[in-house]
């Protein structure tokens, strides 16, 4: 590690698009640190993947907090079917306020670090119409956060990065496969297995699956 490189504290959920993100601030010449959180999330194979993913960070937390006491998503309780179809409007697998809770552990990390620099994964065109998706939510979290932590006051500004915000999945894959992403590594299914295979109906694989096929390159998703 250069310690002259800037720190960023990288969110990897072991998914397509924070694989993508972690070797683009790689490749923008940050030291990555790796957060991901275990929070008793349905498909836990996703976790496996975060740690082949976040293999070349500068170092890898996953960190544990349980979600599904609260419940209210077909993510963190079982009970709750993952639908199959699209229903419209925000859909239950939608996890309440997950990506505030994410950014706000990230945010405490990078603060400890020295990091100015967040990155963050989310979608705000080929996405299942999360409201903490949308760039709106990511312009309010970034001024929060300079109000809420010791760097800000003292006039260091944090920046929360979101490079795929605006780009279609296709355009995410084409990207990474020129950053030499290992898309095979990833687990992007709402249900996967055990062994990390994907179900190939839910709206995450449905997306991914297109993602695919509209950028012209091979799906290495392992499928059930």
């Amino acid at each position: 590690m250069n310690q002259a490189n800037p720190k960023a504290v990288v969110l990897v959920s072991g998914g397509l698009d924070s694989a993508t993100v972690l070797a683009m601030a790689q490749a923008q010449g940050f030291d990555c640190f790796a957060l991901s959180l275990n929070y008793n999330q349905r498909s836990t194979s996703e976790l496996d993947a975060a740690r082949l993913v976040a293999a070349t960070a500068v170092q890898h937390q996953v960190l544990d907090i349980d979600l599904s006491k609260f419940g209210g998503s077909a993510l963190t309780d079982t009970t709750i079917a993952v639908p199959e179809d699209e229903p419209g409007g925000i859909p239950i697998t939608y996890v309440p306020a997950r990506n505030t809770v994410f950014l706000s552990l990230a945010l405490a990390w990078a603060e400890v670090l020295g990091a100015l620099d967040v990155f963050i994964g989310v979608n705000a065109v080929d996405y299942s119409g999360y409201p903490d998706c949308r760039p709106e939510f990511i312009n309010a979290y970034t001024e929060m956060a300079n109000l809420a932590t010791k760097a800000g006051v003292e006039g260091q500004k944090l920046t929360v990065h979101t490079p795929l915000i605006d780009l279609t999945k296709a355009e995410i894959i084409k990207q990474g496969s020129a950053l030499g992403v290992d898309y095979s590594q990833t687990v992007s299914c709402y249900q996967a297995d055990d062994q990390g295979r994907a179900c190939g109906k839910c709206d995450s694989c449905r997306i991914r699956r297109q993602g695919f096929l509209d950028a012209g390159v091979a799906d290495p998703t392992r499928y059930v």
